[in-house]
């Protein structure tokens, strides 16, 4: 009984001891303000998904008209040069349906039936 209440006493010392010592060598409130806000002056604070490095990035004012940007993106998206999607095609080649409504919908359902449309993320095959 006498070893195991001096064993305690001995362990609440040294937990004692040690959150003093960590107490003291830990900044202050006011210290870790002054830290942050010297460093986001500073630039070194990443705002969103870009790097640090990229931060200070080109942040220049465009010199184009608004119309002029909008006839130069729809010039390029004719071309085919913008792609779209996850599959990267051009909205160019996708093109118009010349097809009519019921006919596509016709063919969709031709298709999942046939097990060639797939469900889910990427599985193969028809609905389970």
């Amino acid at each position: 009984m006498k070893t195991s209440k001096t064993l305690l006493s001995v362990a609440f010392i040294a937990l004692l001891a040690t959150s003093t010592a960590w107490a003291q060598n830990a900044p202050t409130r006011e210290e870790v303000k002054k830290e942050a806000a010297a460093a986001n002056k500073a630039g070194a604070v990443p705002k969103g998904e870009a790097d640090a490095s990229q931060s200070k990035a080109d942040t220049s004012k465009s010199t184009a008209s608004r119309s002029a940007v909008k006839a130069e993106a729809a010039a390029a998206n004719k071309a085919g040069d913008i792609k779209c999607g996850e599959g990267g095609v051009a909205v160019a080649a996708a093109g118009k349906s010349t097809a009519s409504r019921d006919a596509v919908k016709a063919d969709a359902v031709k298709a999942n039936k046939a097990g060639e449309i797939s469900c889910g993320e990427g599985a193969p095959g028809a609905k389970k």
